[in-house]
């Protein structure tokens, strides 16, 4: 854990990490809890979850964002665990939209309950939504996606379309044994529909089961891509519209939509991540992939306040690492994905 210093809210007004990296987009997790059990990432038995009464409140989310657009945040996405077994979700929505200088708002789900809220969450100001789809072969989809049903996620797909959270980015975690042979008809959707379909490589976070899980079934891009290429032909590459983006992004040929590679371990992207995350229970978590965080929620409940978040947030901009340890094995100790949304 990293101690608390105190920065000045003059001293940037670009938050810069120690490598000259812009620090732009705030990823919150809105729970650890989720309606599914994937495989790599949340345990069937023995889930270890934030008490309630440490998850932070709709006022201590909006205070966070306020605290970080005042320093240069402009991006954000919620995320979980699932964000929406989160009640409150569409309020959230709106109030960070509200946000004077929020310029764009993202969430990330597993669809399953999206035919209900698509509508109203484009109405509270959502733009877009990530859904994770790890096959459109149901019995597969179940093995992996435990606890997951196809066409309630596809259901939760057309419904943010329909409600204009667009473009629709669908996010497949690629696991030997399971769904390698599923990235073909994933990247076939893009033929006909305007979506990105994204291919991720496992990773092992945490030391438990889900971790062991990311190492013995782990599939590199490269063999994802040549699956891929094999069956519907060559992918063009294109380039990226935001340096940032951790995806690369390739069109088949004549293609309405993109097809995606999200590489941590094969190709890391460390060196253009501009990316920090809120935990559910209220700590700044400075990597996806180490263990560095700083305490939010017990500034805000003693009584510090929109400065104190903001301080904090520029100290934990400084203190982010250049990158993870993943070719040699799992990074994280204390989390596992579900704790800290991907």
């Amino acid at each position: 854990m990293m101690d608390n210093c105190g920065l000045s809210l003059r001293e940037t007004r670009m938050p810069l990490d120690s490598f000259h990296r812009e620090i732009n987009y705030l990823r919150i997790s809105l729970t650890d809890r989720c309606n599914l059990r994937c495989g790599y990432c949340m345990p069937l038995d023995g889930v270890n979850l934030a008490p309630a009464e440490n998850v932070l409140t709709l006022d201590e989310i909006e205070i966070v964002v306020r605290a970080a657009v005042s320093v240069g945040f402009h991006k954000f996405r919620l995320t979980g665990g699932e964000p929406t077994l989160r009640r409150e979700l569409v309020d959230i929505v709106g109030r960070i939209a509200a946000v004077d200088g929020v310029r764009d708002l993202a969430l990330t789900t597993n669809g399953m309950q999206m035919r209900r809220l698509a509508a109203p969450l484009a109405a509270a100001g959502l733009n877009r939504v990530n859904v994770h789809v790890d096959s459109l072969h149901s019995e597969r989809l179940t093995a992996l996606m435990r606890w997951g049903r196809l066409p309630d996620i596809w259901d939760g797909i057309e419904a943010a379309e329909e409600a204009g959270l667009l473009p629709i980015k669908l996010n497949a975690v690629v696991a030997r044994g399971y769904n390698e042979d599923d990235v073909v008809a994933l990247a076939r959707l893009t033929v006909e529909r305007g979506w990105h379909v994204r291919f991720i490589e496992l990773m092992p976070l945490g030391g438990g089961e889900c971790a062991n899980f990311a190492r013995e079934r782990f599939v590199c891009t490269a063999d994802t891509r040549r699956r891929i290429e094999e069956a519907l032909g060559p992918l063009i590459p294109l380039p990226r519209e935001d340096p940032a983006d951790e995806s690369q992004p390739f069109r088949l040929l004549d293609a309405s939509g993109t097809v995606g590679f999200i590489s941590p371990v094969s190709a890391p992207y460390c060196g253009t991540c501009n990316r920090m995350r809120l935990t559910a229970d209220g700590k700044f978590h400075l990597c996806l992939l180490n263990d560095d965080e700083m305490d939010v929620r017990y500034a805000i409940r003693s009584g510090g306040g929109l400065p104190a978040v903001a301080r904090i947030l520029l100290a934990a901009v400084r203190g982010k690492p250049i990158g993870h340890h993943l070719p040699h094995g799992p990074s994280t100790e204390h989390r596992e994905m579900h704790h800290l949304g991907g």
